[in-house]
């Protein structure tokens, strides 16, 4: 199996994924969400990295989609018998939300299908202009998930999700900004720099923070009335923060007219 279907960089608290099949417009075959999902799983356990960066290797594609027919056929023993076990697709887009801190999209060229439902899935998503996104099923004669259907009505809501799923065309970045697929559209030579500004941004906030509103969010648009057991998730994470060492030091920084060091205790 080939090793570098993703590459992984990890610099100043950012790990950065690429989808590395520029070649085949960064598809997302089963072997690379694999490798996506372990990746993913293992920064659970990384103190270091707060913010996660997913993109597109090369200019043409941050992803065209699902390629399920894309298996080699050196696919390695462990990867066969993963496949067996779980939905690659599926469980590639459980991880973005699972994990604790922020994951944002970096969209440059196309973003279909399952492309830009792992985008969609992604805390954030900056866009150059010349980027294209679409969910094509339609087109096809596919039909999504329910789970599927749901993240697109949340995040763009009813009309906007019908308009993209019932014509399945593309839209361009302006438009998709429109709809509240994307937040920021930049030209392509700013993409870069846009997006290492905003997880930069993000990492010298305190982590418990960061990590406790995502959950919260999460919890939100998944169910909009708080259950119990929602209710006692928030009030941890609140007692988390304010018992923590980043408050103190938070208050200190303050006072001292300094920017603060958060350390995630």
């Amino acid at each position: 199996m080939d090793d570098k279907l993703i590459i992984v960089e990890k610099r100043d608290h950012i790990c950065t994924i690429t989808f590395n099949r520029p070649e085949k417009r960064n598809s997302l075959s089963p072997p690379l969400l694999l490798q996506f999902i372990r990746v993913m799983e293992s920064l659970n356990d990384d103190q270091e990295i707060r913010v996660v960066v997913i993109r597109g290797a090369g200019n043409d594609a941050f992803s065209s989609g699902y390629s399920i027919f894309d298996i080699p056929k050196e696919t390695s023993p462990e990867d066969v018998e993963a496949l067996k076990k779980i939905n690659p697709l599926l469980r590639g887009l459980e991880v973005i939300p699972e994990y604790r801190y922020p994951v944002i999209a970096m969209i440059n060229g196309f973003a279909l299908g399952a492309g830009c439902e792992l985008a969609a899935t992604c805390d954030l998503r900056v866009a150059s202009d010349k980027s294209k996104l679409g969910m094509p099923p339609a087109k096809l004669g596919v039909l999504y998930s329910f789970s599927g259907h749901r993240r697109f009505v949340n995040l763009v809501g009813e009309a906007n999700a019908k308009e993209l799923f019932l014509t399945g065309r593309m839209v361009d970045a302006h438009r998709a900004k429109e709809m509240g697929l994307v937040n920021y559209v930049v030209s392509e030579d700013d993409l870069m720099s846009v997006t290492y500004d905003l997880a930069r941004e993000i990492t010298e906030n305190a982590p418990l923070s960061v990590s406790g509103a995502k959950t919260l969010i999460n919890k939100c648009v998944s169910s909009p009335i708080p259950t119990p057991e929602d209710e006692a998730l928030a009030e941890d994470l609140m007692n988390r923060c304010f018992s923590s060492e980043d408050l103190q030091e938070g208050q200190k920084a303050f006072k001292e007219k300094r920017k603060p060091a958060f350390r995630g205790k």
